[in-house]
């Protein structure tokens, strides 16, 4: 599925997904004391991805002026301002709308990259927002089954 995604884009892609495992297994695995330390990370860092993914409809805006709408540029804050208010949440709200917003927001780039040059980044997106959503996903079920923080 993402033999056609530049490499660089793939290994930096699937590297970021290595915080939302480790962190999201520590949560999941790892006691009251563990749990509590660990969560805060977990969706400090899940809010700085999905500012990234807004980010990145503002370098689309800068590099072709037709991009620079409200559309585009509105939706590129909405995910981080998303993302911090889900850093103020209790944990699991937090958890609950980073991974509403993540995939929502690969939602919306299926729509915002309609040209078949963009084929690639679309493709990379799922891919991604699923990982990261799924991790998120374990993390929540740890904070429910062994305890909320």
């Amino acid at each position: 599925m993402l033999q056609s995604v530049p490499m660089p884009a793939r290994i930096f892609g699937l590297a970021g997904l290595i915080p939302f495992w480790t962190l999201a297994l520590l949560v999941f695995l790892g006691d009251a004391s563990m749990r509590a330390s660990t969560l805060p990370v977990l969706i400090a860092y899940g809010a700085v991805i999905l500012s990234f993914l807004g980010g990145v409809h503002w370098g689309i805006a800068v590099r072709a002026l037709t991009q620079a709408g409200w559309k585009r540029l509105g939706w590129g804050v909405t995910p981080s301002l998303i993302g911090w208010v889900a850093v103020l949440m209790p944990a699991s709200a937090g958890l609950c709308t980073l991974i509403v917003c993540l995939l929502f927001s690969a939602w919306v780039d299926q729509r915002m990259f309609p040209n078949s040059d963009d084929a690639w980044y679309r493709r990379l997106r799922i891919v991604l927002s699923s990982g990261a959503a799924l991790a998120l996903l374990l993390a929540l079920a740890g904070t429910v089954t062994w305890g909320g923080v």
